[in-house]
Order: structure tokens, then sequence, then C-alpha cells
């Protein structure tokens, strides 16, 4: 569950990004003044079409690695569009079976991936605008077809950006996942959920199974309880150990782009070393974490075990980084 964009990648010239007043390697939110960009975008340049959104990025790595449809269910709203179609018939393509909640007044949301520059010195701007994404309401996991979906799956994946639209179904599906004995996984997904929406974090924390992020994430999470640490191990170490509703121990999942993964499972850490890719086969990093989790639940939910899914995960980053966007090749050594 998690906000479901339309990604609309093209290549552009610098002298684009400073009309719409947008930086190279930067990630913003979208205001009114980018409405016509998104306009001019699909009426004056040749754009690609990519499910975004980290969590179906996730979805999408995993269902790849899997190579068997509908392993996966995705919650998220839309609007009534040709976006909202588009983006429905792109992740059903990947296998994913996604359950939208439709909104009829508010349009699908969008993320603008420009890329500027010459292939191996190329720079990425995103601009987002979360419009209908950010209108999910509880309500459509009440539905008697969705309560089906819920009923049966075993696992269930959120992002922390999920935190900043609707919590309560975030705590409906955790507190179902730790009553019928499920395992529930979040991801702190970016610094700012622990930096401005760590109380609502914290209602979740005690039902979270699995832990998911990266260093600099772990670092704003530690931050925010007021742990006097940067290290990543400390940091996994706590977050283990932080109270728990039910007797499973939590799994924390710390990466560190080309340093070790760091996983703790109750008191235990392991360091997992990762393959370093050479510099001109790196295209853009962007989506690279949301890739890794994609690939470690793949063999985490066939119960695979922690080392498998450490290394699905490293080789699903591996593969999106050497190409523009969470685009997946179309060979893969899992199958």
């Amino acid at each position: 569950m998690c906000n479901p964009l339309l990604d609309i990648q093209t290549t552009v010239e610098k002298s684009f990004l400073d009309k719409w007043g947008l930086k190279e390697n930067d990630a913003i939110l979208c205001d009114d003044k980018h409405n016509d960009m998104f306009t001019e975008l699909t009426k004056d340049f040749t754009v690609e079409y990519i499910p975004g959104g980290a969590a179906q990025n996730s979805l999408r790595v995993a269902q790849w690695i899997l190579n068997s449809p509908n392993r996966t269910v995705f919650f998220g709203a839309v609007g009534k569009d040709q976006y909202g179609e588009l983006l429905a018939t792109k992740a059903k393509e990947a296998g994913v079976n996604v359950q939208y909640q439709i909104n009829e007044t508010v349009k699908t949301g969008t993320c603008a991936a420009l890329i500027n520059g010459t292939h191996r010195n190329d720079f990425r701007s995103l601009c987002a605008h979360l419009a209908a994404a950010n209108t999910f309401t509880q309500d459509h996991l009440q539905k008697e077809e969705n309560q089906k979906i819920i009923e049966q799956a075993k696992y269930f994946y959120v992002t922390g950006f999920f935190i900043t639209v609707c919590p309560p179904a975030i705590i409906q599906l955790a507190t179902h996942s730790a009553e019928f004995n499920k395992t529930f996984t979040l991801n702190l997904s970016a610094p700012f959920i622990s930096q401005f929406f760590f109380d609502k974090l914290s209602e979740i924390i005690p039902l979270v199974d699995v832990l998911f992020g990266n260093e600099d994430e772990a670092a704003a999470f530690a931050n925010a309880h007021g742990w006097e640490t940067t290290c990543v191990k400390e940091i996994a170490l706590k977050a283990a150990a932080l109270p728990k509703k039910s007797t499973k121990p939590r799994l924390v999942v710390f990466t560190q782009g080309p340093e070790p993964v760091v996983v703790v499972e109750g008191d235990k850490v392991t360091e997992y070393p990762v393959t370093r890719l050479p510099k001109e086969e790196i295209v853009d990093t962007n989506g690279a974490g949301d890739a890794f989790v994609g690939g470690f639940l793949s063999q985490f939910i066939q119960g695979k075990g922690i080392e498998a899914s450490v290394a699905c995960g490293s080789y699903a980053a591996q593969e999106i980084i050497k190409k523009h966007g969470c685009t997946v090749p179309s060979v893969c050594k899992y199958h």
C-alpha cells in the first residue's frame, strides 16, 4: 500500500529545467505553476510512461523476479482519467494486481522524471504531484473484495510515505497481520517521515515485523528517538529491540548504497557485502532502494532465508541502476 504515481520520463535541455524553476539532481513536490509543464511535456516531447510510486516499483520488481503474475496486490488511490487507466495497464502488464481506489474529482498523481545531460553524466530532476494519491481513505479496505484479498495475503508491505496519507489504513493492515500471525513490513522511506511524522510512525512500529531503510533514513529515525549515534549497526540493533506487539523477533534491514547491507534479527547483527558496479555501468540510482525491497521480498515470501533475500535484493538494485527509472530488463537470472 502506497502512493501510485505515473512517472512521465523524457530527456530535456537545461533551459527547460530553468524555465520551470527545476534543479538538476533534485526532487520536489510540484505546485500549481507546474501544471502547464505536464501539458507541454506530453504535447511536445517523446515521453515514456512508467508506473511509479515506491511500493508499486517494489512490487513490479518482485513480480519480474517471481515470473508468476498476481502474486502481489497493490492498494492506492488514482483519479478517474487517462493516466489512472495507463497506470493500471502498465502495472498489470508487470504482473501486479492493482486494486485502486478511484477518485472521480481529483486527477491521478504524476511525477515528471526529467533527464538532462549526456549518458553517463545524466542529471535527473523529479517533480511529483500526489493529487489523487493523497486522497486514499480507509473505507477502500472495507470493500468485500478487498477484505478477501487481505484475508488471503500472508505478507504486507507499506511505505513510510503512506503515513502522510492514511495512517488508519496502515494500522488496520498491521493489526490484522499481528492478529493472524502474518508478516507486516514497513519502509522508513525518507528522512522527513521520522522528522515530521514521528508520532504516527511510533504508533505503527510496535506492529512491524520487518523494517527497511537506508543509512540516511536510519540516522533520521535514530535522531527522532534521541539516540546519540549515527552507527547504522547500533541503530539497527536499537530499532530491532523497540517494543513489539507479537513475540516474533523484529527483522531490521538497512542498506548503505555500495556499502554492506546491515541486518539485525533479534540481537544478532550480520553484514552482507555488496558487489560494486563499475562507475560506467551506473546510469540512475533513483530506484535502487525500491528495487532492493522488491528483490528481497520476492525471496522472503518464498521462505528462502535472509541471505538469499539480501542477495536477490542487491541483484535487483544493480539491474535497476543500469537503466533510467525503475525499469526492469527483459532478462532475469532468477528465471
